[in-house]
């Protein structure tokens, strides 16, 4: 009882937790108030400042997560940190207790109670350190210092080994800012001496038969002295139901002091199958229950694959558009509450951002949780950018790399919005270096998770190869291509390259601080669909950026920011946010007629058209609603229309129109003029 009742007291001291969502059920959070200092001559190791009895009156208080570069006591330092506090605890025998960091950047060292834990490097990926042998009763003492200089090079990101003249002063470094800090989550978990480690969901299925087969294979740890023979009941459950299902597995043993993975594998039945897709995000929950440890994971029934230059979705081409959302909110810096994830996310998704390489490094999960449940297929990516050829051929290097990687995977395994990997952006692909990084990284991930697609985003198709040998897209399963200018010209030599590959345009964009402003933005906008509504091969274009970023890359304003962004810096949208989202909309509206009723009523005829050019999918389950009511709209295939003739009551001359997708999202608003028999569209 006591040991509940600290537990109780540490829970309710943390404010901090009811901003950042934790997946762990059972977690408890080490969020709240922590003692902070700066170390900027790097001497807190040796001097012990990790220790017990070491003073920090001095030390300023936070609130974890923190990010200190926008803590305006430490506006942007770059160097050493330490963060403390302590926590009660009462040991409990036969129970190992994990201590869980969701990402901190970049590196850091971790000490607990006077001894030193472990270290980690990697400022985006999960990390975890089994604390039990230095736990004590009573109060403990967790310090952790953090460094976030990544401006040299050997880190991932980091500086390039070398220097062009082209790229200006500093230009060798990320061109977003490196937020240092305890950023995500940190957290306990209690397990038994056996328990589930990881699970991998692989659900497949038969598009032809409506059946899916699921695959389950769980990691069990035995921190036991003794060989375990684990039992695992799974539990399914979907559309409000545990489905019933027969398991196929082989008992397995786990030797003392090892860990196992142990697979299973059953049907569902086609009645039980709901596809997910970016309209229809049907999620599934799995509970994988051993003796004292239940995990629980959701995961998604879709097929994603590539034939004939098409992305296909669930059998299906599709062709969508995307957006490049930088982390960095004014006042946060890199820190994700669960509000700016629902802010950015909601504003991308009523835009038509539905198929996003999101950037240059893996987001919070919470990200992917909600891409999970309101439909968006992304592309998330390990930190080579712009790896230079010596580097990509370093072993270190490439050590780190995988290391970040396979956080990064085995996280997001089981989220269905994840569909393809990308192994890095903008390196000399053309180059045996470049070359060989891209192949031998593409097979390992494979090796650890062949379910998703491969990628890499590259500036060199600009330089136009002659073969498709010259270039390391060959390894992919789809190009990503990072393209500023000669789209139409580019974009049909990768074609003429890769005949056989879809086209995603990983990056375009235009500042809006260039000549023409912001409504050179729209102009570029309309001047790039017109090509690639051509480009059939195109299966999506993603817009640099979402949102407006910080940076000290050169060619950055004086404000601090770079405004490529359909938003600024506070999510205020620019005229190129409306246009996107008119154009990105998979149906088009039209007023057909609009005709005097009786008792003031209009008799209101819209056309609702399924695009058939960009972007391009079914439309099921989508709804108009006017002022007065909603209307379905009749379901339909790219091209084809539907009349919905719509009684309006009022005295306004304008009636407002929108264009709701199943989950909800207002797509397309429009005005629609009732005073005359004029048509209008958004097209």
């Amino acid at each position: 009882m006591r040991f509940l009742l600290q537990l109780l007291v540490l829970l309710l001291s943390l404010p901090a937790a009811a901003q950042y969502t934790i997946r762990e059920p059972g977690a408890i959070p080490l969020h709240g108030d922590w003692a902070f200092t700066l170390d900027p001559v790097a001497t807190g190791e040796a001097e012990g400042w990790y220790g017990t009895n070491h003073p920090i009156r001095l030390w300023d208080k936070v609130q974890v997560p923190h990010c200190f570069s926008v803590d305006k006591r430490y506006l942007f330092y770059t160097g050493n940190t330490w963060y403390r506090r302590t926590f009660p605890w009462q040991p409990a025998a036969g129970k190992r207790v994990l201590l869980h960091f969701d990402a901190v950047y970049y590196g850091c060292g971790v000490w607990l109670n006077d001894r030193k834990v472990g270290t980690h490097e990697g400022g985006y990926t999960p990390f975890r350190f089994d604390i039990t042998d230095f736990l004590k009763s009573g109060e403990n003492t967790l310090a952790v210092s953090v460094d976030n200089n990544t401006w040299r090079r050997g880190t991932i990101p980091g500086a390039r080994d070398e220097y062009k003249e082209g790229d200006g002063p500093g230009g060798q470094f990320p061109g977003w800012i490196n937020y240092g800090g305890i950023i995500r989550p940190v957290y306990l978990t209690v397990e038994p001496g056996v328990y589930a480690q990881n699970v991998k969901v692989e659900a497949v299925p038969d598009l032809a038969k409506g059946t899916a087969t699921l695959r389950v294979k769980t990691r069990v740890r035995n921190t036991t002295s003794q060989a375990a023979t684990p039992k695992i009941n799974f539990r399914v459950e979907g559309a409000g139901k545990t489905i019933p299902l027969n398991w196929k597995s082989q008992p397995a043993s786990v030797a003392p002091g090892q860990t196992a993975v142990l697979e299973a594998q059953t049907i569902l039945k086609a009645a039980d199958v709901k596809l997910w897709s970016i309209d229809q995000p049907n999620l599934y929950a799995l509970r994988v229950v051993l003796a004292g440890d239940t995990v629980q994971t959701n995961f998604g029934i879709r097929k994603v694959e590539v034939r004939n230059a098409q992305l296909l979705l669930n059998g299906k081409p599709i062709r969508v558009a995307g957006g490049n959302r930088v982390v960095d909110y004014p006042g946060l810096g890199s820190l994700e509450p669960d509000w700016v994830v629902e802010k950015d996310l909601r504003l991308m998704k009523e835009a038509g951002m539905e198929f996003s390489r999101l950037t240059h490094y893996t987001p919070a999960e919470t990200v992917l949780d909600w891409a999970d449940r309101n439909g968006m297929l992304i592309i998330t990516e390990a930190g080579n950018w712009q790896l230079t050829p010596r580097q990509m051929d370093n072993d270190t290097i490439r050590t780190k790399f995988r290391g970040q990687f396979r956080e990064m995977a085995e996280r997001d395994w089981n989220h269905p919005s994840v569909i393809a990997y990308s192994v890095g952006n903008e390196y000399l692909s053309e180059q045996p270096a470049g070359q060989r990084w891209t192949k031998d990284m593409i097979a390992w991930g494979r090796e650890l998770d062949d379910t998703r697609l491969f990628t890499f985003a590259s500036n060199r198709l600009n330089t136009l190869p002659k073969a498709p040998e010259d270039e390391a897209s060959q390894y992919v399963d789809f190009i990503s291509a990072n393209i500023y200018r000669n789209h139409a010209t580019v974009l049909q030599r990768i074609h003429e390259l890769y005949p056989d590959k879809p086209i995603l345009i990983s990056e375009y964009g235009r500042r809006a601080d260039t000549d023409g402003g912001e409504a050179a933005q729209v102009t570029h906008l309309e001047e790039i669909l017109k090509i690639i509504r051509d480009m059939p091969y195109v299966a999506g274009a993603s817009w640099w950026t979402f949102n407006d970023y910080q940076s000290r890359y050169p060619g950055t304003n004086p404000n601090g920011y770079r405004p490529w962004g359909l938003v600024d810096p506070d999510r205020n949208p620019r005229p190129l946010y409306d246009f996107h989202r008119r154009q990105m909309a998979p149906v088009t509206l039209e007023k057909v007629s609009s005709l005097p009723g009786e008792n003031g009523q209009f008799q209101l005829r819209l056309r609702v058209t399924a695009r058939n050019d960009f972007p391009v999918y079914a439309v099921t389950g989508y709804q108009l609603k006017t002022e007065g009511q909603t209307v379905a709209v009749p379901s339909l295939q790219p091209g084809q229309s539907a009349e919905i003739v719509v009684p309006v009551r009022g005295f306004s001359q304008k009636q407002a129109v929108q264009i709701l997708k199943p989950t909800g999202f207002p797509i397309l608003h429009q005005l629609i003029d009732l005073t005359n028999d004029s048509r209008t569209s958004n097209r």
